[in-house]
């Protein structure tokens, strides 16, 4: 009998060896070849996932691969809209879906380096948190004007902007930041330039207006409280310790220059709508994800807290599936579903996305998939689980 005890503890403890090794993190090194799921380490249906590799394929982006077409196209309603930075033609779908950073399934050429567009408000947002945890910012219920004095947040409504306000682009600020108005970009449906240029101003925090000037004016703002330009911020914070290769770029439009302490810095853009912003590969791009899937750590080192990670990705008052630059996947207009409320993703033109489900350990990055396909196209991931 006794005999039957320890057998059946032994069998126990191998037992919760084996799950607790199936659910290990995988943190790969710089430059190495991320790995794929063993055979029966995670439970899911190759069948299904390979459908939904399929689908991705077959769903290419519609809009030109030389993307300075695409983008004067996509966004010729605005007034005075032009190419402002550097732009780059894409390459064809690509992407990868991990589970606890092993890889289950890729497609394309993951290591190429493109156009992020919006995704690159993801970063940004992170560039700010880590301003928040190391004590730059106080807090993000801070009145911008009292670190930003320039004159960029003067006047009656622009000295109400807190930093939570743009972080979550319910602002309305007012003004012109590198020739661009904020008026002009995104402008309504109905009416022109004279309803736009002199409507009534929104109360901060009580209506979302997604609005790539006032994106940049944070980025502006972040440069003059760190003192450095950002993609610097982001490299030594974040990407160097997360493994990412030296293969990405951040950049700014051509005449973005401002002084700090009487050094020239590039001021960076928080999108490409216009050029500039986040250059980066797939590969990299899921590295971020992973960070954000284990709530700030890499390893054993927490980069971002996870205090900041639960405050990017809290409903908006004004737009419940609106984060601090992160989307989430809550009940309202954005709500994909038959994907899980709590998922939460960044999103760019052109169908670029990073999808992160801490629940499940899942990370999902797709480039240049047609955007109103990305839906249909997760939930035919999450088919396979």
């Amino acid at each position: 009998m006794k005999n039957i005890l320890v057998a059946a503890t032994l069998l126990a403890v191998f037992s919760t060896t084996i799950t607790v090794n199936a659910q290990q993190m995988n943190f790969p090194e710089r430059y190495a070849t991320w790995k794929t799921a063993e055979k029966n380490q995670f439970k899911y249906d190759q069948s299904a996932l390979d459908k939904a590799v399929d689908y991705a394929n077959a769903n290419e982006y519609s809009g030109s691969r030389d993307l300075r077409i695409a983008i004067l196209e996509g966004f010729k309603r605005e007034p005075f809209h032009d190419i402002l930075g550097p732009t780059k033609k894409r390459g064809g779908p690509a992407g990868m879906i991990m589970k606890n950073g092993y890889v289950l399934a890729s497609w394309g050429n993951t290591k190429r380096v493109d156009m992020t567009f919006s995704v690159t408000k993801s970063f940004l947002s992170t560039v700010a948190g880590l301003a928040e945890d190391q004590g730059l910012i106080k807090s993000t219920k801070d009145k911008v004007v009292d670190y930003i004095w320039d004159g960029t947040f003067d006047g009656e409504h622009n000295s109400k902007i807190t930093w939570e306000h743009l972080l979550q682009q319910n602002s309305d600020w007012s003004g012109e930041l590198w020739g661009g108005k904020d008026w002009a970009d995104r402008p309504p449906s109905e009416g022109g330039l004279d309803d736009w240029k002199f409507r009534e101003l929104n109360e901060p925090g009580t209506v979302m207006e997604y609005n790539d000037v006032r994106v940049n004016v944070l980025a502006y703002s972040l440069t003059h409280v760190w003192r450095k330009p950002v993609p610097m911020v982001l490299k030594e914070e974040v990407m160097d310790k997360i493994g990412a290769t030296t293969s990405w770029r951040w950049f700014g439009y051509d005449n973005a220059w401002t002084v700090v302490d009487g050094i020239k810095m590039k001021s960076v853009t928080g999108g490409g709508h216009s050029g500039a912003g986040l250059f980066i590969s797939t590969e990299d791009m899921a590295r971020f994800g992973t960070l954000f899937l284990k709530n700030g750590k890499w390893e054993d080192e927490q980069i971002i807290s996870e205090g900041w990670i639960k405050k990017a990705t809290t409903p908006s008052v004004p737009n419940v599936n609106y984060g601090y630059m992160w989307w989430l996947n809550q009940q309202g207009d954005r709500h994909w579903d038959g994907v899980p409320e709590h998922v939460f993703y960044a999103a760019g033109f052109g169908g670029n996305f990073i999808v992160v489900d801490q629940k499940s350990g899942l990370v999902i990055v797709t480039r240049w998939l047609e955007p109103s396909k990305i839906g249909e196209f997760v939930k035919q991931v999450y088919k396979a689980f």
